[in-house]
């Protein structure tokens, strides 16, 4: 071999390398889907809010709750979702939601619900007590509810009243979807650490729920979240122009047809 020649072996060490993706693949279908669930979910608009079961909406269509400890950053991840800065009250004080709050997705018969937040909220320990029986009341009667987005900090998962909501939720056959939110504040290796760690754990406890990292602040996580909740709450895709159909021809009467002939 000349020795200018490069052999193939060294060429090919030489050759650029591919850089690989580990990112999830989604068909254009999925993309579409959650693409407009996004769209759909941005109609969000307040009902009402109610301190217990009895006074509220009427249990009709399909409903997603969002649950989880008062600093956990439900209402940041409800106004983020929605594309909204104050449609859920985002306090610095933990606890500030003290009731059941609906939200109209479009129409009343979906709705998203904003939970009191449990475990830390600044307040009376009778009135504790009060939101805890209100929160089951809820859970446990509710049937228009299809599931739970529980929220847990992804530096502090699996606290104790996160626990207790999981294996109540799995004892009554409730769908879960969990939001490790705050991402943001590690970096991807870590964040990406702790996630396996909480499945790896959901998975030894028999808890067959999904997961995520989820930020507010990063907007990371808004398309599976919103997929996710779509296809709980019964959202379908608007027809276009051309799947709309034909209208159809009247067929002609007597009259016509001797005016015709």
């Amino acid at each position: 071999m000349h020795k200018y020649q490069k052999s193939k072996d060294t060429k090919a060490k030489l050759a650029p390398k591919q850089k690989i993706s580990y990112e999830k693949k989604t068909s254009d279908a999925t993309s579409l889907y959650t693409a407009q669930a996004l769209n759909w979910l941005r109609q969000a608009e307040f009902l009402m809010s109610a301190p217990k079961l009895s006074i509220c909406v009427e249990d009709t269509g399909y409903e997603i709750a969002f649950a989880g400890r008062s600093n956990a950053g439900k209402s940041s991840a409800i106004n983020t979702l929605t594309n909204q800065k104050q449609l859920a009250r985002a306090s610095k004080r933990p606890g500030r939601t003290q009731m059941i709050n609906f939200f109209s997705l479009g129409n009343p018969n979906q709705r998203l619900v904003d939970l009191p937040g449990y475990g830390y909220a600044a307040v009376p320990e009778d009135m504790k007590l009060l939101w805890q029986k209100e929160l089951e009341n809820y859970l446990i009667h509710r049937e228009s509810l299809q599931g739970l987005i529980l929220l847990m900090d992804i530096r502090h998962p699996l606290q104790h009243f996160d626990r207790m909501m999981l294996e109540w939720a799995h004892s009554r056959n409730l769908f879960v979807h969990i939001l490790l939110t705050k991402a943001d504040k590690l970096n991807r290796g870590p964040a990406n650490k702790v996630l396996l760690e909480v499945q790896k754990e959901l998975k030894q406890s028999k808890l067959n729920f999904s997961i995520q990292l989820f930020s507010s602040l990063d907007k990371q996580g808004l398309a599976e979240l919103a997929g996710v909740m779509a296809g709980r709450l019964n959202f379908t895709l608007p027809l276009t122009d051309q799947e709309q159909p034909e209208p159809a021809i009247p067929s002609a009467s007597p009259r016509d047809e001797q005016h015709d002939s």
